[in-house]
């Protein structure tokens, strides 16, 4: 049986900062010109190699520093953000990076990454919501850029021109960046496409993944949070056979950007029938925080929202909440008053089948019920990660649970990455595991998950990174850029001009996860490039 030294499952963006590292490529800070936060270059200076970096006392002045210093990320994971960007906030493209990556080839470490998706990328590759893939993303293309080959430089590669700032690549740019990177930096030798990993168990000597028959001594979790759509009950189900017309409405379920991106992505004269949770007190909307200016179609929908929510509401309505509202750009683009209706907060009471459409009954929080025509159901409630693909034993020990459900949340090991990245003996989280699901903050993870990694292949003490015990406690506000750039619909925790090969690779997986009905209905308005 073949035996590698670390074997990575999940093929997204952490997984492939961690393969460049693994392939050799090893941080360290790079002081010329110095980091603006003169401490933390002085402590640098004394130790400037990142994988054996002691987060600690490096990170221990940041919640006094002059510096906005993230206080909802990992500590680790605040360091190498701010260390690879010092001053994309305010900078961008200008942003000088503090890190340097050497090649030092007698640190590589044999490993392999294996991921379901059909190239590089996760779930950067699929799109299971009926959206355009044209709808930008909300972090700037320089948040989204790995190592040793930039957005900036795939841009300039594709395109021949350079990038403009604050350039929000779209969501098909954004994904032909991913599946071209292990080809750029030289590192696609040990992807592994179209596997699934499955009975995965720790054995004397490491780990053993019955489903390849492999043996490897370090096991990497980085299949994130984001692998299973939540699915309608099963009295909702039958909606999805229906193929959606302009004239009757599509039911589209859900609160936050998955659901936001169809209603955007629909055809002009589409009505919509919008199912969502209102609570802006306990549990708010992640469209909440978007600004009219910097992301104007979801602020829309947003409004779009409230304003359901408030004539649904006792009391005269608000009207110059109203006002606002027509007078946002997005909004002026439809007759919204007849394509869109919001019902907040209602209950599905029956689903009655009418051949070529449904009778949707919905039960109000005072007991009465109404009744609407619907065509078609698009139900955007949000993600969740799974570790199915361990057996129960080694499952139980990554979650500290017998019995554990393998289902998991940027909460389920965010107590032990708090601590360390090693959740469990030889077994490291990487990416949105760790409750960081940006990717510019994924490069902490994976140097201190390198760093032990490198560290035991070269026989030498394990690395001292740690991440910092006295993380500032997560607030309760609404960040815009959360889960999958955003693209997710609850917190967790609350619960390209590209060629063929290109269109079949997005083509065969939105496919395979939606009804065909309704990628006809897509395809229909969406004008594939």
């Amino acid at each position: 049986m073949d035996c590698i030294d670390t074997i990575i499952v999940g093929n997204g963006p952490s997984a492939m900062i961690l393969s460049f590292i693994l392939h050799g490529h090893i941080p360290y800070y790079q002081a010329n010109p110095p980091h603006p936060d003169p401490l933390l270059h002085a402590k640098l200076l004394q130790n400037p190699a990142l994988l054996q970096a002691d987060v600690n006392p490096l990170t221990e002045h940041f919640a006094a520093s002059r510096l906005s210093y993230s206080t909802q990320a990992l500590p680790v994971n605040v360091l190498l953000d701010t260390l690879v960007r010092p001053s994309v906030d305010v900078e961008e493209l200008e942003c000088v990076t503090n890190v340097e990556w050497r090649h030092e080839p007698e640190k590589a470490v044999p490993h392999l990454v294996f991921g379901d998706a059909a190239c590089a990328g996760g779930q950067w590759t699929d799109n299971p919501m009926p959206a355009s893939w044209d709808i930008q993303t909300l972090s700037y293309a320089s948040m989204l850029s790995l190592p040793g080959y930039s957005f900036a430089d795939h841009y300039r590669a594709v395109t021949g021109k350079e990038l403009p700032a604050f350039t929000r690549p779209s969501r098909q740019e954004t994904a032909d960046y991913f599946r071209r990177y292990p080809g750029a930096v030289h590192i696609g030798d040990v992807f592994r496409f179209n596997q699934t990993l499955s009975g995965i168990s720790r054995t004397d000597q490491g780990f053993y993944i019955r489903s390849h028959q492999l043996h490897c001594k370090h096991l990497v979790l980085a299949t994130g949070i984001f692998t299973e759509v939540l699915q309608p009950s099963a009295m909702l189900q039958p909606l999805r056979s229906l193929d959606p017309v302009p004239s009757l409405s599509l039911l589209v379920v859900g609160s936050g950007f998955s659901a936001a991106d169809v209603i955007i992505s629909a055809p002009k004269d589409q009505k919509i029938l919008h199912a969502f949770k209102w609570d802006p007190e306990a549990r708010p909307s992640p469209l909440r925080g978007c600004h009219h200016q910097a992301y104007p179609e979801y602020a829309g929908v947003y409004r779009l929202m409230k304003r359901a929510a408030l004539a649904a509401s006792p009391g005269p309505p608000k009207r110059g909440k109203m006002r606002r509202t027509t007078s946002t750009p997005f909004l002026e683009t439809r007759k919204w008053e007849e394509v869109y209706e919001g019902l907040p907060n209602l209950e599905f009471a029956g689903v009655e089948m009418k051949g070529d459409h449904a009778l949707v009954t919905f039960r109000q929080p005072d007991g009465q019920t109404l009744v609407r025509a619907v065509r078609g159901l698009v139900y955007a409630t949000g993600r969740r990660g799974t570790l199915k693909y361990l057996d129960p034993a080694l499952l139980a020990e990554v979650l500290g649970q017998t019995d554990a459900d393998p289902t998991v949340t940027n909460q389920s090991l965010r107590a032990k990455a708090l601590n360390d990245m090693e959740v469990a003996p030889d077994v490291f989280v990487i990416g949105s595991l760790t409750g960081d699901s940006l990717i510019r903050f994924s490069y902490g993870s994976c140097v201190q998950a390198a760093g032990k990694i490198v560290g035991a292949s070269s026989g030498q003490d394990r690395a001292r990174i740690s991440s910092a015990h006295t993380s500032r406690p997560s607030s309760s506000s609404v960040g815009v850029l959360r889960g999958l750039d955003g693209h997710d619909v609850h917190p967790a925790g609350v619960s390209r001009p590209q060629g063929d090969e290109d269109r079949s690779v997005l083509s065969t997986i939105s496919e395979r996860v939606l009804p065909t009905g309704l990628w006809k209905w897509v395809r229909s308005w969406w004008n594939v490039k």
